[in-house]
């Protein structure tokens, strides 16, 4: 992570705004120079929460991430900060967005709802077997969008960082792959799309 050990929120503010491109808006045609006007206020956190929403959609890089992460931790505000730290994991290993649908609570194992903000890493079979012919499944981390739990039997878009990225290079939209807590289904889901890791320069 970058060394920001020195720098308080509105400079890491500043800095992560920097580097957004002047030209672009948020959907509510909200510009760089309105974070600007929120920042010269002392308006730390509806800077924060503007700035992940230019962000969305946009490739931007590590940095910018990593200053609203540690901005958002100075302000004491864990999902933000998590979902930045996320997409800092994004970028460092692709995300797969998919479809996903969880088995009722009478059919698997799990009874009470999944976290949605990233703590969850299930395996998944993605179509790969091991070197005997058995089913190898690979690991990857579980965000669900805009839901804070995914219920059994709940339907949603998620979003997955695979531990290994290079286990995933195969899989393609529209695919299905499964989820595992344990050797049993857990949920089946559909990808939509995958974004491969970011090169990011070396440190």
């Amino acid at each position: 992570m970058v060394d920001n050990q020195r720098m308080d929120v509105p400079e890491l503010l500043e800095s992560a705004s920097l580097l957004v491109p002047e030209e672009t808006a948020a959907g509510n045609d909200v510009t760089v120079q309105d974070i600007w006007d929120y920042l010269a206020h002392d308006e730390w956190e509806i800077a924060l929460d503007l700035l992940e929403e230019f962000a969305d959609g946009r490739s931007l890089p590590l940095a910018f991430w990593e200053k609203l992460a540690e901005a958002a931790e100075q302000l004491h505000l864990e999902r933000s900060a998590a979902w930045c730290h996320w997409r800092c994991s994004e970028i460092r290993n692709g995300v797969i967005r998919a479809e996903l649908t969880l088995r009722p609570a009478g059919e698997g194992r799990r009874t009470t709802p999944i976290p949605g903000a990233g703590v969850l890493r299930p395996m998944w079979d993605i179509g790969h077997l091991s070197p005997t012919g058995e089913r190898a499944v690979s690991i990857a981390a579980l965000w669900v969008e805009n839901m804070p739990v995914l219920a059994p039997g709940g339907q949603a878009t998620v979003r997955l960082v695979p531990l290994t990225p290079s286990h995933w290079t195969h899989v393609q939209p529209g695919q299905q792959i499964t989820m595992h807590e344990d050797r049993n289904v857990a949920g089946i889901a559909v990808i939509l799309q995958v974004h491969r890791p970011a090169a990011t320069p070396r440190r």
